[in-house]
């Protein structure tokens, strides 16, 4: 798959994540700010882009995989620190 074509579907797959995150839970906001906060802590003091937290929100939905490609293709997070913080999203 040609880089430019993974990465317009991750992009598309981030705005679905979004709008459905929008409909989530209250509690499942927490999740979501767990994973945040995570990435924001590699970032050293910065506020997360967008796309990080639509990342996040993608884990919510149970696409781990797809959360951990989001945080390290469009965001510049390392491997180690998405899988940690897709996983927090979870619990």
């Amino acid at each position: 798959m040609r880089t430019s074509t993974r990465i317009a579907s991750v992009l598309t797959g981030l705005t679905l994540a979004l709008g459905g995150a929008a409909l989530t839970a209250p509690a499942a906001h927490a999740d979501t700010s767990a994973c945040i906060n995570q990435v924001e802590r590699e970032l050293k003091g910065g506020e997360a882009p967008v796309a990080v937290r639509a990342a996040c929100s993608l884990a919510l939905t149970g696409a781990h995989e797809a959360c951990v490609t989001g945080l390290t293709e469009t965001s510049g997070v390392t491997n180690g620190t998405a899988v940690t913080a897709c996983r927090l999203a979870v619990k």
